[in-house]
């Protein structure tokens, strides 16, 4: 176990059976907070999370639900609250991509984009709205990208999602600034998960030549920033967007 900053919270996170929710899941799980893994259909890794989090002394269950679903949102929602009572802290890291160029996209790979990444914001933040407000320390956090600040080729749909956390957050974090509670956005570059292995290595490399600490990020240097944002340490802190980057300029 960690420190028990976050002792006492009940923490959802979206998309959390791999990559880099998988890591900020188990950095929560790891500080004293309950954690819930949500999944869409990842029912093995999810378990797999679970168990690594109470393998290390923390508190989890797996939470099915897809957030593009409303109606499955409210249901994994309630859940929760079943297991662990009003929910402190939100982290919408659930995200979906189909690349192509804007000219062979359909309105289809469009929709379905948005429909994750952003509208599963919407239906996260709506059902579990009213528990941020009330929390002593409620903390919304939106996993944004790099790619919503600078835009990339064949992601149109993709980094308008994640250009357009950065208005729902702030408006978000002025909705709820009166109750205490904070919304902030963190918007990491390239990271190092099973999705950038599947770049190839020229395209890998062209990206690193744009990163001025020339590497790309770890898991670990993006779910640290999310737990210092779920904890009281940054209750002073709203409306941001973190850029965990390496340096690269948007």
């Amino acid at each position: 176990m960690g420190s028990d900053i976050l002792e006492g919270q009940t923490c959802i996170v979206t998309g959390s059976s791999r990559g880099i929710g998988e890591g900020i899941a188990t950095e929560l799980g790891a500080h004293g907070a309950k954690v819930a893994v949500n999944y869409r259909s990842s029912e093995r890794e999810a378990h797999e999370t679970v168990d690594d989090i109470e393998d290390a002394g923390g508190t989890a269950i797996a939470a099915q639900g897809d957030v593009a679903d409303y109606d499955q949102v409210e249901a994994m929602c309630e859940e929760v609250r079943d297991a662990f009572g009003p929910v402190d802290v939100l982290v919408n890291n659930a995200g979906i991509t189909i690349d192509k160029t804007f000219g062979d996209m359909t309105r289809e790979d469009w929709d379905r984009v948005i429909s994750v990444n952003l509208g599963g914001v919407f239906n996260c933040t709506h059902c579990l709205f009213d528990d941020l407000q009330a929390a002593d320390d409620g903390r919304l956090i939106n996993i944004s990208s790099v790619v919503g600040q600078q835009g990339n080729y064949g992601q149109a749909n993709y980094a308008t999602t994640k250009s357009g956390l950065f208005g729902f957050t702030r408006t978000i974090a002025l909705e709820m600034a009166r109750s205490g509670s904070t919304a902030n956005c963190v918007a990491p570059g390239f990271v190092a998960t099973d999705m950038l292995e599947e770049v190839p290595e020229r395209v890998q490399q062209k990206i690193l030549d744009r990163v001025p600490l020339d590497r790309f990020a770890t898991v670990d240097d993006v779910s640290g920033i999310v737990r210092f944002l779920a904890s009281e340490e940054s209750s002073y802190m709203t409306g941001q967007i973190l850029g965990v980057n390496g340096g690269m300029e948007w």
